[in-house]
């Protein structure tokens, strides 16, 4: 029998004392489980040591599970132990990527039941981490005015934060290296430039929707569509999938990604950091591994 340790992120999600207790139970129906809650992603590091041998669940969305994948990589336990994910978050973005099932009583079940498959990882020069994706320039300002929606409007708040910023933001003149060819040289304005694992962001909204968490490379999107009317149309186009497919967007694969320009803010799976004037990921291939649905 699997030993798993559940770890309930109390910030994450809003699911009830009775969602999280149907959870818990199928935990524990199929494996031996322990139960922890969270208040602070800063005792993850002392409650992976307290359950050595176990392998954990998370409870909780996209920030919770890159900051476990962070504490587990910090003490050199990515290999060692494999990770489940109940999807209690807002966005759930690489959830979908990977199939995990949105329902929490079917997630746990995969959690406790399920293959371990081996998956990418993306690593900065800072050695911090992005298990889905990272992002800057509109998608940044879209998650922004998205944050104060989101009690209302939910995993669609991305969506209106991303029209919204569409029609006020500019752009900024980076350069985009991938694997040291230049995709953008810095002398135009780059509307997005996004790196992707997974394939959404914001809860659905599909950045690269091509892209694989376990094919050893990266997917990289730049927009350059800065007028205002394509500004508009593009931050339509980007929550249908469809802005691939644009003239003025390069997309292009790789296993190294340089950003560099005017200090701008990053948006590393669903959280802000920065600014930086240089920023630089690596694909770890197939550096950790996710208890998945079979097949």
């Amino acid at each position: 029998m699997r030993r798993l340790v559940a770890i309930v992120n109390s910030a994450a999600g809003s699911a009830d004392d009775e969602a999280l207790s149907r959870v818990l139970a199928e935990l524990a129906e199929h494996a031996d489980t322990v139960k922890t809650r969270l208040d602070d992603p800063a005792e993850l590091d002392g409650l992976l040591a307290e359950h050595p041998g176990r392998d954990p669940v998370v409870l909780g969305g996209d920030g919770s599970l890159h900051c476990l994948v962070a504490a587990l990589a910090g003490r050199g336990e990515l290999g060692s132990r494999t990770v489940g994910l109940v999807p209690l978050g807002t966005g759930n973005d690489l959830a979908r990527a990977l199939g995990v099932p949105l329902d929490p009583v079917e997630a746990a079940r995969v959690a406790a039941t399920g293959e371990p498959r081996s998956l990418d990882l993306l690593r900065d020069e800072d050695g911090g981490i992005v298990v889905n994706a990272a992002h800057a320039g509109v998608g940044v300002e879209a998650a922004r005015t998205a944050q104060p929606l989101k009690p209302f409007l939910r995993r669609f708040a991305y969506a209106a934060g991303s029209v919204i910023a569409g029609v006020r933001t500019r752009g900024v003149p980076l350069r985009v290296e991938v694997d040291g060819a230049v995709v953008a040289d810095g002398r135009r304005r780059v509307l997005m430039a996004g790196v992707g694992n997974g394939r959404t962001i914001g809860g659905g909204t599909p950045i690269t929707p091509d892209a694989s968490p376990a094919d050893r490379l990266a997917d990289v999107v730049v927009s350059f569509a800065t007028g205002p009317l394509r500004r508009l149309l593009y931050g339509v186009q980007l929550r249908l999938g469809r802005h691939t497919a644009r003239t003025d967007v390069v997309t292009v694969r790789g296993s190294r990604v340089r950003v560099s320009g005017p200090p701008v803010w990053v948006n590393t799976d669903g959280e802000l950091s920065g600014p930086y004037t240089s920023r630089t990921w690596t694909v770890a291939p197939h550096a950790w591994r996710m208890t998945l649905p079979p097949g």
